[in-house]
């Protein structure tokens, strides 16, 4: 029996509806285009401190016992949860630690901090950092704030589901994100009690599909380690109570690859003029590249977070002008003298391309003695301007590959 009711769902919206935002669903005809149905987005991106995990961190909190209050509010967070957990600490007047991985990057460990917390770097993993929050609590009886795995978490991530309905009472098929399944249990309690017929599909990393293969083996499952770009649904554990919820009220599993993350964080950007993190777009990955089953039917994809480790995303940007033939390396090999470089800058120049850097190399075997190879990287206007480019140089002598 799941012990979130309905009701309680309702409750968390009214505890935080003086400081939560209640998120645009907007319809995209790119996405929809794309999916071959009519995609309305949910843009948790938006949300206060980027993600939808404010609102389960806000509910909780908001509940906590005047006991509980009392003692340090702790919470161990690569990211989102963390950030959640400051800001809502923070609204109630709480004060709280939060455990972050060494690795964790810069960006999120400021933001965090801005939120009013204090942050304690500890340990090369995850796993290093939450050993460290549970020996703090049992010293300090400092109140652990569970990501997932809590009735009062998985409620106040439930009232997305509320929106979503009142946004758009003919949603057919509600994508999800699934780390360690919070947000999809509570969605799916919210929806399937208005209307049971509302599909709900969960959508996992390939390499951190820990819900699947939970969901596989009837049994909750630790996965041996997590490899995706998507780190805000890297867990290797679901939940107790998530996974009895999802095997419940979830009608279906599917995975995505970090390609087709990665393309969907680009396209959210690119065509959706939005900011997403690779976790967050995952559902649209699901939408687009997983559409069978829904050809025709309103679907709801959570674009669940925002919060972008710089470093990654810039690689995806790079990745995503070169799959849509936007940046090309073009490579000729002239005669190592002066003026033959400037044979090359003088048409790319014309065609009006952003040259990102030229490389000269002379030591390999490849280049026979008085030549020198240049290899230009280039941002393009549009995909057929390469071949224009490559009919100017010829003019000039000049023969040219190129390769991505």
């Amino acid at each position: 029996m799941i012990p979130i009711k309905y009701s309680d769902i309702i409750s968390a919206q009214q505890s935080m509806k003086d400081v939560i935002r209640a998120t645009s669903l907007i319809h995209s005809k790119t996405f929809s285009k794309m999916a071959g149905a009519e995609i309305f987005m949910k843009l948790e991106n938006l949300q206060t401190t980027g993600s939808f995990k404010v609102r389960g961190a806000f509910n909780k909190l908001y509940h906590l016992t005047e006991e509980e209050k009392k003692h340090p509010i702790v919470a161990a967070s690569a990211g989102n949860h963390a950030q959640g957990v400051a800001y809502s600490a923070s609204q109630l007047g709480l004060k709280s630690i939060i455990f972050m991985p060494s690795f964790a990057p810069p960006s999120k460990v400021n933001a965090t901090k801005g939120y009013g917390a204090e942050v304690v770097l500890t340990g090369d993993t995850f796993d290093d950092a939450y050993a460290a929050s549970q020996e703090y609590c049992k010293e300090k009886k400092g109140t652990y704030i569970h990501p997932f795995n809590d009735e009062l978490i998985i409620a106040g991530q439930g009232v997305v589901g509320l929106e979503i309905f009142r946004q758009l009472p003919e949603v057919d098929t509600v994508i999800v994100p699934i780390g360690g399944g919070g947000l999809i249990s509570g969605i799916a309690i919210a929806l399937k009690e208005i209307n049971p017929n509302i599909k709900i599909i969960g959508v996992e990393a390939e390499g951190a599909a820990s819900m699947l293969a939970s969901k596989n083996s009837n049994e909750v499952l630790t996965l041996p380690h997590c490899h995706t770009i998507a780190d805000g649904i890297a867990v290797k554990r679901p939940g107790e109570l998530t996974f009895n919820i999802v095997k419940e009220l979830v009608d279906d599993l599917i995975t995505v690859s970090d390609k087709e993350i990665a393309h969907s964080t680009y396209l959210l950007l690119q065509r959706g003029k939005l900011l997403a993190e690779p976790s967050g777009a995952a559902a649209i990955a699901a939408a687009i590249f997983k559409k069978s089953a829904l050809m025709g039917k309103n679907v709801v994809p959570v674009v669940s977070g925002g919060n972008v480790n710089m470093s990654v995303f810039q690689q995806i940007l790079d990745q995503g002008m070169i799959q849509e033939g936007l940046r090309t390396h073009i490579q000729f090999i002239v005669p190592d003298q002066a003026g033959e470089l400037k044979k090359v800058l003088s048409v790319l120049e014309q065609q009006k391309v952003n040259i990102q850097d030229i490389i000269h190399e002379r030591s390999i075997t490849s280049v026979p003695v008085g030549k020198v190879l240049i290899s230009v990287t280039v941002n393009l206007q549009n995909k057929d301007q390469l071949d224009i480019i490559k009919k100017e140089l010829l003019k000039k002598g000049i023969t040219c590959s190129a390769s991505v």
